[in-house]
């Protein structure tokens, strides 16, 4: 792909979101020419071999097929769609107790064995460096099994002007209801991943993700000020059934603010309440600072939990081998083997998991062949358990892997991954309505909006898309430059109530960048909507003298 398209898609994501290489261009056609499963079979066997026999104690192989189709659309037009394929074969290998790695988008049988051997022959000059050999959690081969995104609508079968005609109707629907301009953008994934090993696993994944963000800007032609409302649709792990929204899925925010989607997503109806919205936060007062118990959506949750609490659990991080690029975590190993840190408050449960249908991390298998699964990360608020891969599981006397470890591509070597990380629902009966009922002075934020979190994890400050202000148990109005403030142990102790199951759903990141080379991987974040008392709120205005 041009690197002027690159970043024209790129733009979108902002914050430190990466956005990967996606391949080289191809026809819309051949997005749905099936995978050749015998012959990857014989390719991954081709691999293992080669590395056995150059001295691998260990070999795993990940043939990769990765299709994408981007659209891109501002106001009634179609600015662009890109369709891509990236396909090659990963070999990682243990030698002499150390990795190494090594790619190819040859695939030949020569052309693979030679990356075996190569992989070996890194992994033995790896060896001379490293003062103690790698310790792999056990894992049992599985034989040859398959595992797919549960759907009913396959998205490369949808017709592209069918796509773009709802974004055009989407971005219609926008500016009749107060927009000055419309951009919508429909990312979709497909990640065809096989993976072999020595012990004896041949895993088939189909993956399959969806996500189309919508921004409206509306604007006061008298002052020259403007004003914009992103989607609060969340990206999903789901087919194309996402967007044929049934009325059963709505959910109702507090105070009827806005109506959110739970299974689905009527994108129509989002960009109106996009464009409607944009317009009355022109109107909206100025935020006072101080004190203020903040209510906030599950829409807007997502990302304080993925910066607060999934950084801050990933053990890498923990023990500083992420420190030049993606910084540390105050979650220290001490910390949780005192087996009394209070991280939050007792009400305060954070679970992880790979296995939530329509998730963005939803998986079978992870990129080391182990089964995904869930466990506690904090239980009754104190900090219980990290996120660990096969070679990290025993630092934290773990017997198996976590099931987190995850690559972007068949050319990047696996490493641990954030999976879906999530605030257990609330125990007791409890609506957003009658969350904002107990609240004297607050402020409802839905929606993500700009962030700022030091390289612990720690001191943090967040935004949002819509502020509502609540006095004496009743949402009275819109308000604007809201952004709060906390340190992360601070403010998940300040939680004072969470609402239950009923309301419990997913936001998620497209795009979250680690590593060095940067990699970029999707994940999703499930919440009730949530208070907490007592929270630093600053004024984010411009003051100009």
């Amino acid at each position: 792909m041009e690197r002027r398209r690159l970043l024209k898609l790129s733009g979108i994501a902002g914050g430190t979101l990466l956005v990967p290489v996606f391949g080289h261009a191809i026809a819309a056609e051949a997005l749905v020419q099936p995978a050749d499963r015998a012959g990857r079979k014989r390719l991954a066997d081709t691999a293992l071999n080669a590395a056995t026999a150059a001295g691998a104690s260990y070999c795993d192989v990940r043939i990769g097929r990765y299709l994408n189709q981007f659209i891109t659309t501002r106001d009634t037009r179609v600015e662009d769609t890109v369709n891509t394929e990236s396909l090659g074969v990963g070999v990682r290998v243990i030698a002499l107790g150390a990795y190494g790695f090594a790619s190819t988008n040859d695939l030949t049988p020569d052309a693979v064995a030679a990356a075996a051997r190569q992989a070996v022959a890194i992994a033995k000059a790896n060896a001379r460096l490293q003062t103690e050999p790698l310790r792999l959690a056990p894992v049992k081969g599985v034989g040859e099994v398959q595992w797919a995104t549960p759907m009913t609508k396959d998205w490369r079968t949808v017709p592209l002007k069918d796509k773009a005609e709802m974004l055009i109707a989407a971005n219609r629907a926008g500016l009749e209801a107060g927009a000055a301009f419309m951009q919508s953008r429909l990312f979709q994934v497909n990640q065809q991943k096989y993976f072999a090993s020595t012990d004896g696993s041949y895993i088939d994944q189909d993956i399959h993700r969806l996500w189309a963000p919508l921004t409206a800007t509306a604007v006061d032609k008298a002052s020259n000020r403007f004003r914009s409302r992103d989607s609060l649709a969340s990206p999903v792990g789901m087919g194309y059934e996402f967007f044929d929204a049934r009325p059963a899925d709505k959910l109702q925010a507090a105070g009827g603010v806005t109506t959110l989607y739970g299974a689905s997503c009527d994108l129509v109806e989002e960009a109106r309440a996009c464009g409607r919205q944009a317009r009355e936060k022109l109107g909206a007062k100025s935020v006072e600072p101080g004190k203020y118990d903040l209510v906030l959506s599950p829409d807007h949750l997502f990302l304080t939990i993925h910066e607060s609490v999934g950084h801050t659990t990933e053990l890498d991080r923990v023990l500083g081998y992420e420190a030049n690029y993606a910084g540390t975590s105050f979650a220290t190993l001490d910390k949780w083997r005192s087996k009394n840190f209070a991280f939050g408050a007792e009400r305060v449960n954070f679970f992880a998991d790979k296995t939530t249908p329509g998730s963005l991390g939803a998986a079978g298998f992870d990129d080391e062949g182990v089964a995904c699964k869930r466990w506690d990360l904090v239980r009754n608020g104190v900090l219980v358990n990290y996120q660990a891969t096969r070679d990290q599981a025993h630092l934290i006397d773990e017997p198996a892997s976590h099931g987190c470890s995850y690559a972007d591509s068949w050319s990047s070597v696996q490493f641990q991954r954030m999976p879906n990380v999530s605030l257990a629902a609330g125990k007791a009966l409890l609506t957003p309505d009658e969350m904002v009922k107990d609240v004297k002075k607050g402020i409802y934020i839905l929606g993500r909006g700009s962030y700022s979190i030091d390289q612990q994890r720690y001191n943090f400050q967040f935004g949002g898309q819509l502020f509502y202000e609540i006095r004496n148990g009743q949402i009275t109005g819109p308000l604007e430059d809201v952004a709060y403030q906390a340190n992360t142990q601070e403010f998940w102790n300040a939680c004072s109530a969470i609402c239950d199951q009923r309301d419990w759903r997913m936001g998620g990141s497209f795009f979250d960048g680690k590593g060095q080379p940067s990699q970029v991987s999707a994940v999703s974040h499930g919440s009730a909507t949530t208070r907490f008392n007592g929270i630093n709120v600053i004024n984010t205005a411009r003051k100009i003298a």
